[in-house]
């Protein structure tokens, strides 16, 4: 992700309603770990996730392959590391959750990167992943964010449990906006998604969230995949 990908982030993700509900997610499935222990959250970009894991008792710490990202964690006071997802600068077995949230489908080698999850994890530790979903979906925004891909269920769960993961939980978000979104991505020549909402349009696909939140549609065709899954014992 460059420098200016970021920037943008950074100034969006505290009243987006994509950032603010997609940090929702995160706290409700911490909420479902025991205990808080030791977390890294890889492609921490701004920090706003890591910021979530330090809110609920975990010591978090960030790890991004931008400088950029790096320093902007470092000024919030969050322990943050320059570091391909490849290849962690982390030791072995040390960390009880690894967070990816839109990091694997930027690297073609994601085998690799799933592999590194798996190695720095302790033995029971959670791995909590986000990706885009559905090659249908495929667009100048994708191409414009630097994706080399998106994933179908089948595609993630091949990639954790071949990095020897145990997924437990596999969920689709965004299953309501889906055909909004493959309309809009698909007249489009530009990524126009990471632009300033005005406020009527932030809280109506907010409120959209909401709604799915309830309703049983997460094995329904969205437009990100989630999982949950954890290195085992033995």
């Amino acid at each position: 992700m460059d420098t200016i990908e970021i920037q943008r982030i950074v100034e969006l993700e505290d009243d987006n309603w994509w950032y603010r509900e997609r940090r929702g997610i995160l706290a409700r499935e911490l909420r479902r770990t025991a205990m808080p222990g030791t977390a890294v959250d890889i492609g921490a970009a701004g920090g706003g996730n890591t910021r979530v894991l330090r809110e609920h008792g975990w010591e978090a710490i960030a790890v991004d392959s931008s400088t950029t990202a790096v320093d902007l964690c470092l000024s919030q006071g969050i322990e943050a590391y320059h570091g391909d997802a490849r290849y962690l600068p982390l030791p072995s077995r040390g960390q009880d959750l690894a967070l990816a949230f839109n990091v694997l489908e930027h690297i073609e080698e994601d085998r690799d990167a799933a592999a590194e999850i798996a190695r720095v994890l302790r033995p029971g530790g959670t791995a909590l992943i986000a990706v885009p979903c559905d090659m249908a979906l495929w667009s100048a925004h994708d191409v414009a964010l630097g994706r080399v891909r998106r994933y179908s269920r089948l595609d993630l769960v091949d990639l954790l449990e071949g990095a020897g993961l145990v997924v437990e939980r596999l969920w689709n978000w965004n299953v309501l906006l889906r055909p909004l979104v493959r309309m809009r991505r698909h007249r489009a020549r530009h990524r126009e998604d990471m632009t300033q909402l005005r406020p009527v349009t932030n809280e109506a696909l907010r409120l959209i969230t909401f709604v799915e939140r309830h309703l049983p549609v997460k094995s329904w065709p969205g437009v990100t995949l989630f999982a949950r899954a954890h290195r085992p014992w033995f």
